[in-house]
Formats: C-alpha cells, sequence, structure tokens
C-alpha cells in the first residue's frame, strides 16, 4: 500500500524507512526544501546507526521518496501518519501540538476515500479528537479514520526498536482503521512474535506518556539510590544488579548516572503533569521526578568540585561525551550542558570531546573548545570528566590518558570503566554510586591548586574496592 509520512524528523524517517523496508511504497514530505533536497542526495539530517544504509537501500529500490509537495505525497495513499515535532510550549510545560493541527489541515484536502490518519507524534490525550474535528470541516465523516500509533523508538537502537518491538499499540474508533493498520503491521517480519495492542484511541494516547514517566521514574529512583550507595559504602551497579534480575523490576533503565535527557523523557513528563493538572488530578511521582532530576543534572558539577578539592576557579576541566546518551548526536536536554554552565560559573575552563555531538553542540555551549580527538582534549586537563559513555570513551587507553593530564583526577559519571581500573594506574577516582573510601594525595592537591595548604581542605573520592 501506498504511506505518506508528515515529517522528516528522527520518529519520520525512522518510520519511514522502516516501512517501506517492509516492501511498502512510503513517500515523506517536508516543508524544509533543504532537509528534502539533502534526503534526495543521500544525507540524513540526523545520527542514527544503520539508518543511512536503510534509507539508500529503499531509495534505490524505489520504496522510499521524499518531497517537499503535500499533495504529492498524500495523494491515493491508504494510511498516513503525522509523525511532526511537539516540542513543550516555553514557559509552560505542556505540548506544542501547532505543527499537528496543522499538518492535519493542511492534508485534509488531499487525503483519499477511506484513508487512515494516524498521530505519530507524541501527543496529549484527546489529540485525536482534534485532529478528527479538523479533518471534519473539510471531509465528510466517515470518509476517513484517525488513529493513534505512538512510537517507542530510543535513539541509538531505533531501527531495531522499530523491527523487532516489544508491543504495538493501536489506538482506533472504527473498524476500518484497525483492519488497515493491523494489515500493515502484519507485513513486519517481527509480526508473529509481537503484542499487538488494539485499545480506544485517548487510552493509546496516555500509554506513550505513561511508559515514559515509568521510565523516568525509574532512572530517577537508580540515581537517588547511587547517593545512598555512596554514603553507606555499597556499589549501585551491584545493587542494580540484584534488584534488577527480579522479573518484576527488570535490569533495563537502572544505570546510575548525570541525569534522563533527550528528546522524549523530559518534555513528555512535562506535558503528562500538564494533562494531569488540566483534568484536576495530581501525579505526585511524576512531579518529583522531574525536580529530582534537574536537581540532579546540577549537582554533578558540585561532585566534579568535590573531586578536585572543592574549587574549580581557573582549572581545566575535559568533559568527555556530550549527546544525553551514546549513538545518536542529540543535545536536547543533555546532562552535559548544566554541568558544563555550572562549572562555568564556578570558573572552570571547558574543554570537550563527542564523536558525533560537537556540532550540535556548538549551537547550545558557549566559550568552550571542542576538540576531534579525545587524547588532545584532555591534555594539560586538571580533571576529566566522563558524561556519555560512548564505545570508543568506555575503550580510552587510560595510561596515555593520564600522561597528557596536568593531574590525574577522573570523574566518571557513568561508570564507564571498570571499579579499580584507573585507580591502579593512579587515577583519583569519583564514580556515582560507589563507596568513598579514600582521599585525594597532598601532590596532586598540590599540583591542582598550588599549594600544599590546599590539602588542608581534602575531599573524599569515590574508589570501590572489595
Amino acid at each position: 500500500m501506498k504511506v505518506a509520512m508528515i515529517g522528516t524528523g528522527y520518529v519520520g524517517l525512522v518510520t519511514g524507512a522502516c516501512i517501506a523496508d517492509w516492501g511498502h511504497r512510503v513517500v515523506c514530505v517536508d516543508k524544509n526544501v533543504e532537509k528534502i533536497a539533502g534526503l534526495n542526495q543521500g544525507r540524513l539530517p540526523i545520527y542514527e546507526p544503520g539508518l543511512d544504509v536503510l534509507v539508500a537501500r529503499n531509495s534505490t529500490a524505489g520504496r522510499l521518496s521524499f518531497t517537499s509537495n503535500l499533495s504529492e505525497a498524500v495523494a491515493g495513499a491508504a494510511v498516513v501518519f503525522i509523525a511532526v515535532g511537539t516540542p513543550p510550549r516555553p514557559g509552560h510545560g505542556d505540548a506544542d501540538l501547532s505543527f499537528v493541527y496543522m499538518a492535519a489541515k493542511e492534508i485534509a484536502p488531499h487525503l483519499a476515500e477511506n484513508a487512515v490518519v494516524v498521530v505519530k507524534s507524541t501527543v496529549p490525550v484527546g489529540t485525536g479528537d482534534a485532529v478528527e474535528k479538523i479533518i471534519a470541516t473539510v471531509r465528510r465523516r466517515g470518509s476517513f479514520s484517525v488513529a493513534s500509533n505512538p512510537e517507542f523508538l530510543r535513539e541509538g537502537v531505533a531501527i531495531d526498536d522499530f523491527m523487532n518491538p516489544d508491543r504495538v499499540v493501536i489506538g482506533v474508533e472504527d473498524e476500518r482503521a484497525r483492519e488497515v493498520l493491523m494489515e500493515l503491521y502484519d507485513d513486519s517480519p517481527a509480526a508473529p512474535d509481537t503484542p499487538l495492542v488494539v485499545t480506544q484511541r485517548r487510552t493509546s494516547e496516555l500509554i506513550k506518556y505513561a511508559s515514559n514517566a515509568f521510565l523516568a521514574t525509574k532512572i530517577t529512583f537508580i540515581n537517588e539510590l547511587a547517593d545512598l550507595c555512596e554514603q553507606v559504602g555499597t556499589d549501585v551497579s551491584e545493587l542494580a544488579l540484584g534488584v534488577g534480575l527480579d522479573k518484576r523490576i527488570g535490569t533495563s533503565f537502572l544505570n546510575a548516572g548525570p541525569g534522563y535527557g533527550g528528546s522524549c523523557f523530559p518534555k513528555d513528563t512535562l506535558a503528562m503533569l500538564r494533562t494531569a493538572q488540566d483534568h484536576g488530578v495530581s501525579l505526585r511521582l511524576v512531579e518529583e521526578t522531574v525536580t529530582a532530576n534537574e536537581a540532579r543534572k546540577r549537582k554533578m558539577a558540585l561532585k566534579v568540585l568535590d573531586a578536585v578539592g572543592g574549587s574549580v576557579d581557573g582549572l581545566t576541566i575535559a568533559v568527555l561525551g556530550l549527546t544525553f546518551k551514546p549513538d545518536t548526536d542529540d543535545m536536547r536536554d543533555a546532562p552535559s550542558v548544566p554541568l558544563i554552565e555550572t562549572l562555568q560559573r564556578f570558573g572552570a575552563v571547558i574543554r570537550t570531546y563527542d564523536p558525533v555531538g560537537m556540532e550540535n553542540a556548538a549551537q547550545i555551549l558557549e566559550d568552550v573548545a571542542f576538540f576531534e580527538d579525545p587524547y588532545e582534549c584532555t591534555r594539560g586537563a586538571d580533571a576529566v570528566v566522563v558524561v556519555t559513555e560512548w564505545d570508543n570513551i568506555r575503550r580510552l587507553d587510560l595510561a596515555a590518558l593520564k600522561k597528557v593530564m596536568r593531574a590525574p583526577v577522573l570523574v566518571d559519571l557513568r561508570n564507564a570503566f571498570e571499579p579499580g581500573a584507573a585507580e591502579a594506574l593512579g587515577f583519583a577516582v569519583s564514580a556515582v554510586g560507589r563507596p568513598s573510601v579514600r582521599q585525594m594525595d597532598t601532590d596532586t592537591l598540590a599540583t591542582l591548586h598550588g599549594s600544599k595548604a590546599a590539602a588542608t581542605n581534602i575531599h573524599r573520592i569515590a574508589r570501590f574496592e572489595r
């Protein structure tokens, strides 16, 4: 069948390419003429492992095409996906649905008879109702359907998430929409093993927000337990394993770190809170999750101060990893940003490295030096801070790293290195959720702050010992 995809952002591009790979004809449309021109020339607007190959394969086969002509894309399409952005409204927190509503208005005149319009964007409860009303101002009710089909894609592994999903959720209000979408998803090679949840449209919309809010809460929970582990002398990684092996809990999203970020959790938790407020409901757990996560991002800067003896004024800090997670160039709500900005306010000089995120980071961060090589980034640094656990950062030669640094101080906010590995080489290490059991040596403090008198203000450094 012909499928139209409105929007060529992260969700639209991944979804469109994957559906084309199932054998359907997919036309992706976007108002950004430069983006469409780039896609037609094989240039992708986002970084996602394997997406370039998938797009190229299906474009060459004639199953995937890109255009800025909306009527051309929608004409004759059995399914029209709306996959446009729903960013938080500044100062409000609720989702900005203007792009969704604009897409609904613009596709309405071009819809084929009995077309199914599917809202793929993450939207609050009731958005599908509003989309249906907008289209009904142009089209006769009953000549089209509006459905909800939320995405559950993790950046960095989005293709596998789409091709081998935990479940597919479809929210419909009529039988025709159910049949068309079930036919579409039946063409997925993973269909026989994938649970298909068919529910009401409003329930489907809420499932997406509830899933992300729960995962955000899970991350915040393990982060707060990491703080407790540091105080009572236990290792949060071992704690997480012991807890996560309980099948009722699971091991995913139990990696302690500097807080969650990205395009989904921050905005979706805020949007869910606003939806709840609009309906007179209090979601206390989600409220506390949002508050605790924002505080944690800045608290990590204090962890760096603690690691270098209480002050970063005049010190050079190397930050390795800028994106909110590995295998993406996404800087939205990345923990590295508040960390760096806080360190700068305390007087630190910042040097940074990220495998693919520096171009986007340069649009956000100011007075920061960017380096293409992690060893050059850390040359002459008084401390190195690991914020994103890219594989090539995990594989760094710590001995070589130490040789180029001014002082061997490592703040590992992702527990990227094995316990004891850096300490064995002479690093003073501060990790997340591991016990503080030894002090920074006097010589290191003297190197950092220019005087052995600084040793009177020694702060304890985290090190794992068995």
